[in-house]
């Protein structure tokens, strides 16, 4: 298979271009991240109709899926128009996320498996999971290492943090770990542990892992996420660091027209618009395709912050938010949607 990665020289030049990881290779480098909540097959869909290139499930919890949790399959379902999808596991036991790693394979054919060592909450920390790997290299590395043996040559990736807190920056140690234990792509969000999502990502530990990557195996991705609210940031971002692609979490929340903008962007040098009707038929899209996955009230209790994040900066998007915190069935926001004058399906 030829190798389509983009030499550094050339990145300046084509920001948008395609990427490899380990023998998957994907069209262009803008990803949809796992997004706690946000990404189930519905919204990953939405996405994929946007432009994204490749998207990852919400986390997995390796325990649950290995005692036969119902939910896990639900995080998992493949939505129909992806060609190829990740599906993203946590835990804290080599042995238990390499039997999910194999679970995961053989339920979904998923194309890749990604690693969570980065997730801040400490109902997950306390598991040994998340931002705990970034600080224990030892067990990060016998999970990636016992996945990577289980699946292959269904390529692993993981997802970091830059460390515990400021005083503890483990990104760098945490990267080898995974390096030598062949990991196919590195994802940064450099923020700490103890940021969680606040405060500013320091983008240019971005720049730094790349370097670190490239140099000790140019075939292993490098990949980024945190503060990518525009095409300008991924622009920015993937020309400063040379990173191999963008991950849009927050970002692409009720606005998954990023990844259009962005690769217009990219490619242009300039992007159009979207107007309030396209976003809001884009929710609408969305709550069908909840509906038909977990039924009408559970989807339509799901939307109420999804429709609420499709209206953010709109004139009139106040009092749509305040009307739609109520609605439990399609005809009800069906009628609030007219009664504030906006599409209404």
């Amino acid at each position: 298979m030829t190798d389509l990665r983009i030499p550094p020289e050339r990145k300046a030049h084509s920001a948008y271009h395609p990427v490899k990881i380990g023998q998957l290779t994907l069209p262009g480098n803008l990803f949809l991240a796992p997004v706690a909540g946000y990404s189930d097959r519905a919204f990953r869909s939405l996405c994929i109709s946007c432009g994204a290139n490749f998207t990852f499930t919400e986390m997995v919890s390796s325990e649950a899926l290995t005692r036969g949790s119902g939910k896990t399959a639900e995080i998992m379902q493949r939505a129909d128009n992806e060609e190829a999808y990740a599906v993203q596991l946590f835990g804290g036991d080599p042995a238990r996320m390499r039997e999910a790693a194999m679970m995961v394979v053989e339920k979904t054919h998923a194309e890749c498996i990604d690693i969570n060592a980065g997730c801040p909450v400490p109902k997950i920390i306390k598991t040994g999971a998340g931002s705990a790997l970034t600080r224990d290299t030892d067990r990060l590395y016998a999970i990636l290492s016992s996945v990577i043996l289980a699946v292959a040559p269904t390529p692993v990736t993981v997802k970091i943090r830059s460390g515990w807190d400021e005083t503890h920056l483990t990104w760098k140690e945490a990267a080898q770990a995974a390096l030598s234990a062949g990991v196919s792509a590195i994802t940064l969000h450099p923020r700490t542990r103890a940021q969680g999502y606040e405060g500013n990502a320091r983008l240019e530990l971005i720049t730094e892992l790349t370097a670190l990557v490239h140099q000790a195996n140019p075939s292993v991705s490098v990949f980024a996420s945190g503060d990518l609210f525009t095409p300008e940031n991924a622009k920015s971002l993937l020309d400063s660091s040379q990173c191999d692609g963008v991950m849009f979490a927050r970002g692409a929340i009720g606005n998954p027209f990023i990844f259009t903008q962005t690769k217009e962007f990219l490619t242009t040098g300039a992007y159009s618009e979207i107007s309030v009707e396209e976003r809001m038929q884009a929710g609408w899209k969305e709550l069908s395709d909840l509906v038909l996955d977990f039924g009408e009230v559970s989807a339509c209790r799901i939307m109420r912050k999804r429709f609420s994040a499709y209206s953010r900066g709109i004139t009139g998007g106040g009092a749509l938010r305040a009307a739609i915190v109520s609605a439990s069935s399609v005809q009800d926001y069906r009628k609030i949607f007219k009664s504030y004058g906006f599409p209404s399906d």
